[in-house]
């Protein structure tokens, strides 16, 4: 497997150029990726690092999309812009992108700007990485006016749309209505009216997270079609993978809900341990060995590829 150099900002901004057969890959995932948003459902699970992303394509899924929140928490910050630069998250996202190789739709939160121009210059180093989708979401950070004003978000969503078609490089634009998340008075109305402006400014997916109900879910879905409508779904909701498809959804992201789960076993260990002198949170651990082999079998696997340049993009990389 290829290995892409981002050491500096400025190889992740002049990037756009791969060597040869890194495009061909990039392409490849691409059309992959497209190919995926066509019909059906399918869940696009979100790991926090590379480890994490390295097991979900070999449980065999299809793509994979990195998670801001579960990035951040790694790094020991909150899930923020402001705490988490624009040029540590592209790194991030050009590892994960580069350790599989499934796609990677890249979680780039508000598009690291306010104005239209600032959100196109991101937008151009996100698809630099090889990712094969973005998200961009509307939400400001100001708790005084949380969504960016309909006029300005439409604008952003434009210009993301020219700068992915200037790149000339297939990458899937999905635009996000954070209108549950900030606890808009109407959300499902508002998140409707804002989805159906963006897909009209040249969204590819349409994203709406904090749904909760199947009503709702179908509600988004026929707003937007026949654009796909991706689903976030970060605890039990009462509805399977089946139930959801049943409903039209076609993504069905994790978001951060992976990395939390491992966080809750975390916390509730080393609580217990340090609150009771308890090793009870130690119980039923996956094995040392088991882990270890596995990920030794995967860097051969990788190894032996790399020696022939034969990716394994069809069957979900390593396994």
């Amino acid at each position: 497997m290829h290995t892409l150099q981002l050491p500096v900002e400025d190889s992740i901004t002049t990037s756009n150029d791969p060597e040869p057969g890194i495009q061909d890959l990039r392409e490849v995932r691409r059309q992959a990726f497209r190919a995926l948003h066509e019909q059906g459902c399918f869940v696009i699970p979100n790991p926090w690092d590379v480890g994490s992303a390295r097991y979900l394509q070999y449980l065999g899924f299809e793509a994979i999309a990195t998670t801001s929140a579960g990035f951040a928490f790694a790094q020991g910050l909150p899930d923020s812009d402001v705490a988490v630069s624009r040029e540590r998250t592209l790194r991030h996202i050009a590892e994960i992108a580069d350790a599989v190789d499934v796609p990677v739709n890249a979680d780039f939160s508000s598009g690291y700007g306010t104005t239209p121009d600032d959100v196109a210059d991101s937008v151009t180093r996100c698809v630099a990485t090889g990712v094969a989708g973005l998200s961009i979401e509307d939400a400001t950070g100001d708790p005084a006016s949380p969504l960016y004003e309909l006029p300005l978000a439409i604008e952003r969503v434009k210009a993301a749309r020219d700068s992915i078609d200037r790149s000339k490089s297939g990458v899937l634009l999905t635009a996000r209505a954070e209108c549950y998340h900030v606890g808009h008075p109407d959300a499902l109305r508002e998140s409707i009216r804002r989805l159906q402006a963006y897909a009209e400014a040249g969204a590819d997916v349409l994203f709406a997270p904090g749904p909760q109900t199947a009503e709702e879910i179908r509600a988004l879905v026929q707003a937007v079609h026949p654009k796909p409508f991706n689903l976030l779904v970060v605890r039990d909701i009462g509805l399977g993978v089946e139930d959801i498809a049943e409903l039209g959804v076609r993504r069905i992201s994790v978001g951060g809900a992976l990395a939390l789960s491992g966080w809750t076993a975390f916390m509730r260990a080393a609580q217990a341990l340090r609150t009771n002198g308890s090793f009870s949170g130690l119980a039923g651990l996956t094995p040392y060995a088991e882990l270890n082999q596995f990920l030794a079998s995967d860097l051969r696997a990788r190894e032996a590829r790399a020696f022939t340049n034969q990716p394994n993009i069809v069957n979900g990389g390593s396994q």
